[in-house]
């Protein structure tokens, strides 16, 4: 659908603070004044000849959720909808410098050419057409799994419905995945499947909204972030509490920061909670271990519940660095703090399987009050139960092939193969960045992403002030009309004021990797001296 399509139906014919809604809106999605004045003169042609006849809206711009105007999704925005638009012109033959768009917009692995782990897929396979379960190409430990899951299935069919927090066995087995990884008990009642992890952020959000003492409530999230948050926050009203990596220290989490943070939230709302991406996205920091004791005592004397996304926990490449769950540092630490309530995030999206769009993930709550986790299951149990494929793909990575079974071979060779690639990715990305002129870059220690920081040249500025648009959005916006590339700028996660940033993922295979940064390159040389003076 073309921006006009999309942002169109939005103009209130009749109404200038309709217009003057959209606009604001349009200008915060980095849109230029005339592309908004379009839409407005095409939307007043179209209406003024049926606007005797047309009854008032059950629903206008006017009186929608004004959570639902303000909320934004960097990840997938104008720059994505536009990329759109440029594939279907290339489609068309329209001439450009450039035969491709290249997606660095999102962790979206297999799209970027990553192949599908052996194993994974030949349990989906055999769940969604048992037929299968005679064929002797598929090894038996696969078999097993498939038979296993499936008695866990109402009338032995992944067509049917699960439990609304997931099929039990399942649930068994990601309490002992994590029982292995930890060291420390995990009890399956505690595990809650969701459709992806975002799904079960979402849900734990959602039991924050409350008003205590006349204050809204507030949850802190790291700047930058991942936009699920500070959507999911405008979304339900939550008042957002930034607080500063310090990219000084390759994005190190500084408590000062924490401290300032709260301090100044509690003038204004209800602190209740603290959410901490690690590995992260989108700076790839990997948190040590003596920063998150920090973050736990700070959580502690705060009384903040923690929401641990760790999404990323199979993605760390730089030497020196380790993956610790929030849990078994949280269970260490001994009392008083392994009472803490925390909320752990996992999701078969990224790691090394990348299967985005199977949406299988979980979480683990810790501590949780009683009556507060009956609660919470009800609300899930409205939304019946998450995809089963999902669930199937879950119980995949929780529960792979032992050293003694015939799958056991190509799951590690597959495995190993797409994380080495990743490390490779990873330091290319972040050397090539580091060569370009204005630009300085952190070592991608975990995740998929780089977040290098750019300096734009006086005149880059100037020309992004006259467009109504951010000065990274105007640099993002050239470099996707000029070379396909399409990234996110730095101000849809959050950035220090007065710095340019964008995200980029490292999924493109090491060959279109490698021409995707000579690209950029020779775009980013020739937009410094355009726009030098």
């Amino acid at each position: 659908m073309s921006s006009t399509r999309l942002l169109s139906p939005l103009i209130n014919r009749n109404s200038n603070n309709g217009y003057n809604s959209l606009r604001r809106l349009g200008l915060c999605f980095g849109l230029e004044k005339q592309r908004i004045e379009n839409f407005r003169f095409l939307c007043s042609s179209a209406s003024a000849m049926t606007e005797a006849s047309t009854k008032a809206e059950a629903l206008s711009f006017e009186t929608l959720n004004p959570n639902i105007k303000v909320m934004e999704y960097a990840v997938r925005g104008p720059l994505v909808i536009r990329a759109g638009e440029i594939e279907k012109e290339l489609e068309k033959g329209v001439k450009k410098p450039f035969k491709e768009v290249i997606r660095a917009n999102i962790g979206d692995c297999h799209a970027m050419g990553q192949k599908p782990i052996t194993f994974i897929r030949q349990m989906l396979a055999l769940v969604a057409y048992p037929e299968l379960l005679h064929d002797s190409r598929f090894p038996e430990d696969v078999k097993q799994r498939v038979r296993t899951v499936l008695e866990g299935c109402k009338g032995g069919s992944v067509g049917s419905y699960t439990d609304s927090p997931g099929i039990e066995v399942i649930r068994r087995h990601v309490a002992e995945y994590i029982q292995r990884r930890d060291g420390h008990p995990s009890n399956w009642e505690d595990i809650v499947l969701g459709s992806g992890a975002s799904d079960a952020i979402k849900n734990v959000i959602k039991l924050l909204i409350c008003h205590i003492d006349c204050k809204e409530p507030g949850v802190m999230i790291p700047i930058p972030q991942y936009p699920l948050y500070s959507a999911t926050l405008a979304e339900f009203g939550i008042r957002q509490i930034g607080y500063y990596l310090d990219e000084s220290k390759n994005w190190g989490l500084d408590i000062n920061e924490l401290q300032r943070a709260v301090d100044d939230a509690r003038k204004k709302c209800h602190p209740r909670a603290i959410v901490v991406i690690n590995p992260g996205n989108p700076t790839g920091q990997v948190l040590t271990r003596q920063n998150i004791e920090d973050i736990i005592k700070f959580a502690y004397n705060e009384q903040l519940f923690m929401l641990a996304d760790e999404v990323y926990q199979h993605n760390v490449y730089a030497k020196g660095s380790a993956f610790f769950s929030f849990k078994k540092v949280m269970m260490e630490m001994g009392e008083p703090y392994n009472k803490m309530e925390l909320a752990s995030f996992m999701s078969s999206s990224k790691g090394y399987m990348g299967e985005c769009g199977l949406r299988g993930g979980y979480v683990e709550v810790v501590n949780m009050n009683p009556m507060v986790k009956a609660m919470y299951l009800k609300a899930i149990s409205a939304m019946l139960c998450p995809t089963v494929l999902g669930q199937i793909v879950m119980d995949a990575v929780v529960n792979p092939p032992r050293e003694d079974e015939p799958s056991y071979e190509l799951y590690m060779k597959e495995k190993s193969a797409v994380l080495d690639s990743l490390k490779l990715r990873a330091e290319m990305v972040v050397k090539t960045f580091n060569t370009f002129e204005g630009y300085s870059c952190n070592p991608v220690q975990g995740a998929m992403y780089a977040f290098p920081q750019v300096k734009l040249p006086p005149g880059a500025i100037r020309a992004a002030a006259k467009a109504d648009q951010s000065p990274d959005v105007f640099y993002a916006f050239e470099l996707l009309e000029n070379t396909g590339i399409c990234i996110v700028p730095g101000s849809g996660f959050g950035q220090r004021e007065g710095t340019f940033h964008f995200r980029t993922t490292i999924l493109p295979q090491p060959e279109k990797l490698k021409e995707m940064l000579e690209k950029f390159q020779a775009f980013h040389q020739k937009f410094i001296n355009k726009y030098k003076n």
